[in-house]
C-alpha cells in the first residue's frame, strides 16, 4: 500500500513534479492560441498551417492518451512519466527553433505524443504514492495548481509572444523539464508495472498493448481531419477516415483487452453525456482557436492583451467550479447540463459584438463572464456525471474517455468551423474578411452548443445513490474535462 504522506517533505516534492509534467501539457493547449498571428507572419503560413498547428498536438494526444495511461501501468509509471517529460521538452524544443511551418506542425504531433505520455502519468503517480488518507486532498492540489497553471497561460503566452517572441512560448517547456525530471527520479517512488490494483483490492495483470486500436483510432482522426482542412480532397479522405474508424470499432469489439472497451457503452447515460461532450467541447474548442484570432486581427489587441482578457472565464472556474458540483450533487445534473451550455451559447452570441476598436468592459467582458458562469455550471457536473455512470471500478476509464472525446471533439470542431464559415487560406490577414467568417462561425458553435443542452435535457438522469464521486472538485481547465483517478472505491 502506498505510504507517503503529504505533509512529507517527499509528499511535497511529488506534487511538485507532477504540477511541473501535467501543467507543461496543459499550458501549451492554452498559449499556443495567442501566438497564432505571430506564427503566422513569421512563417508565412496559411490558415491551414495555423490549424495544424493546433491539430497535430490535438490528434496524437487524443488518440494516444488512453494507451499512454496503460504504459505507465506496465511498464512503471515514474518511469513513463519521465519518458513523456523529456519527449515533450525534446519536441517543444524542436517547436521553437522550426524554421517552417512544416517542420512545426511535424513537432507539434512529437509534442502531442509526449503529451499522452506524461498526462495521465502524473495522476497516476499520486494515486500510486500518496496513503489512502491523503490521495483525494493531493488529487484536489495537483488539479487546482493545474488550474492556476491554465489561468495564467494565455496571459504568459501573450507576455512572450510580445517580448521575447513566439518560439519562447514552446522553448520555456525545456527549463521546466530539466527542474521536473531530476525531482521525479530522486524524490518519487516508482509503482510496480504489469498490474493496477482492482476495486476489490488484489491486484490485476494487464494484457497486451492495443496498439493497432491506437493506430486505427489516430488514422481515421488524422483522415477526417485532413479532410475538412485540406476541403479539395475532402471527399476521397473523408471516406478513408470513416473506413479506419470501422476498422477501429471492429478491432476494438474483437479484441480482450482493448482500450476502448465498447462494452462500456452500453450504459445509456455514459453515452448520452459522451455526445453531451462532443457537442460541448467541440463548439469550445472552435470558439478559443477562433476568438484569440479575432482579439488580434480584427479588435487590433497586442498578444498580451488577447491572452489576458480571457483570464476572468478560467478564474470563475477556479473560484466557483467545487461550488457547483456539490450544487449538482443536491439537485441533480440534468438542469446544469441543460443551463450551462445555453449561458455558453449566449456567450458566444454576444461575442458577435467584437470587431474592429472593440470596447473590453462594454463588448469583451460581458462574453467572457458568460463563458465563464456557463463553464462553471456545466464542467463539473459533467464531470461528476460521467463517473457516476458507469462501475467504481472503471472510473479511470470512463474518465479517459471522456477526456479523449472531448479533445477529438476539439479537434474536429478547429478543422471544419472555418470551412463552414468560409474562411478562405489567408482569411486571418485581413481583418475584414475574418470578421465577416467570425461572424459566421460564431452562431454555429451556438447552435451546437444548444443541440447539447436539448440532449442533456432530454436524456441525462439522476444517478444512483452511493455511485463514485470526482477528486477533481477545483480546477481551471477550459479545454478538457479532468482526468478522474482509476479503481477508486
Amino acid at each position: 500500500m502506498p505510504d507517503v504522506r503529504i505533509a512529507s517533505a517527499q509528499g511535497k516534492w511529488i506534487l511538485l513534479t507532477t504540477v511541473l509534467g501535467s501543467s507543461m501539457a496543459l499550458l501549451d493547449s492554452t498559449v499556443v492560441n495567442v501566438a497564432l498571428p505571430r506564427i503566422g507572419d513569421d512563417l508565412d503560413a496559411s490558415l491551414s498551417a495555423l490549424q495544424w498547428t493546433i491539430n497535430a498536438y490535438m490528434l496524437t494526444l487524443a488518440g494516444l492518451i488512453l494507451l499512454g495511461g496503460s504504459l505507465g501501468d506496465q511498464y512503471g509509471r515514474r518511469k513513463v512519466f519521465v519518458i513523456g517529460v523529456v519527449w515533450f521538452a525534446a519536441a517543444s524544443l524542436m517547436c521553437g527553433l522550426a524554421p517552417t511551418d512544416a517542420v512545426l506542425i511535424g513537432a507539434r504531433a512529437l509534442q502531442g505524443i509526449g503529451g499522452a505520455l506524461l498526462t495521465p502519468g502524473s495522476l497516476a503517480l499520486i494515486q500510486a504514492s500518496f496513503h489512502p488518507d491523503d490521495r483525494a486532498r493531493a488529487v484536489g492540489l495537483w488539479s487546482g495548481f493545474g488550474g492556476i497553471g491554465a489561468a495564467i497561460g494565455p496571459f504568459l503566452g501573450g507576455w512572450l509572444v510580445d517580448g521575447p517572441g513566439w518560439r519562447w512560448v514552446f522553448l520555456l517547456n525545456v527549463p521546466l523539464a530539466l527542474l521536473c525530471v531530476p525531482v521525479a527520479l530522486r524524490h518519487v517512488p516508482e509503482s510496480s508495472g504489469g498490474t493496477y490494483r482492482s476495486e476489490s483490492g488484489g491486484e490485476r495483470s494487464h494484457g497486451r498493448f492495443d496498439v493497432l486500436g491506437a493506430v486505427l483510432g489516430a488514422l481515421a482522426l488524422g483522415l477526417v481531419t485532413y479532410a475538412l482542412i485540406e476541403a479539395g480532397t475532402l471527399g476521397l479522405l473523408a471516406v478513408a477516415g470513416v473506413a479506419a474508424g470501422v476498422a477501429f470499432v471492429y478491432v476494438e469489439k474483437r479484441r480482450q483487452d482493448p482500450m476502448l472497451p465498447l462494452d462500456i457503452f452500453a450504459s445509456r447515460q455514459f453515452t448520452a453525456l459522451n455526445v453531451v461532450t462532443l457537442c460541448v467541447y467541440g463548439a469550445f474548442g472552435g470558439y478559443f482557436f477562433l476568438t484569440a484570432l479575432q482579439l488580434q486581427v480584427v479588435a487590433g489587441y497586442s498578444a498580451l492583451a488577447a491572452g489576458t482578457a480571457l483570464l476572468p472565464t478560467t478564474a470563475l472556474m477556479l473560484l466557483f467550479s467545487a461550488r457547483s458540483g456539490a450544487l449538482a450533487d443536491r439537485i441533480g445534473p440534468r438542469i446544469p447540463l441543460t443551463v450551462g451550455p445555453l449561458l455558453c451559447a449566449t456567450a458566444m452570441l454576444l461575442m458577435l459584438r467584437v470587431g474592429k476598436d472593440a470596447n473590453y468592459l462594454t463588448d469583451i467582458l460581458p462574453a467572457v463572464l458568460v463563458q465563464g458562469l456557463g463553464m462553471v455550471v456545466l464542467v463539473a457536473p459533467l464531470t461528476a456525471s460521467v463517473l457516476a455512470s458507469v462501475d467504481t471500478a472503471r472510473a479511470g476509464i470512463a474518465s479517459g474517455i471522456n477526456n479523449a472525446a472531448a479533445r477529438a471533439a476539439s479537434l474536429l470542431a478547429v478543422a471544419a468551423l472555418p470551412l463552414l464559415a468560409g474562411m478562405g487560406p489567408e482569411a486571418y490577414r485581413s481583418a475584414d474578411a475574418f470578421d465577416a467568417a467570425f461572424d459566421r462561425a460564431m452562431p454555429i458553435c451556438a447552435g451546437v452548443l444548444v443541440v447539447g443542452a436539448v440532449l442533456a435535457f432530454a436524456l441525462v438522469r439522476r444517478p444512483a445513490p452511493g455511485c463514485v464521486r470526482p477528486e477533481c472538485r477545483r480546477h481551471g481547465n477550459v479545454t478538457t474535462p479532468p482526468l478522474e483517478a482509476e479503481g477508486r472505491t
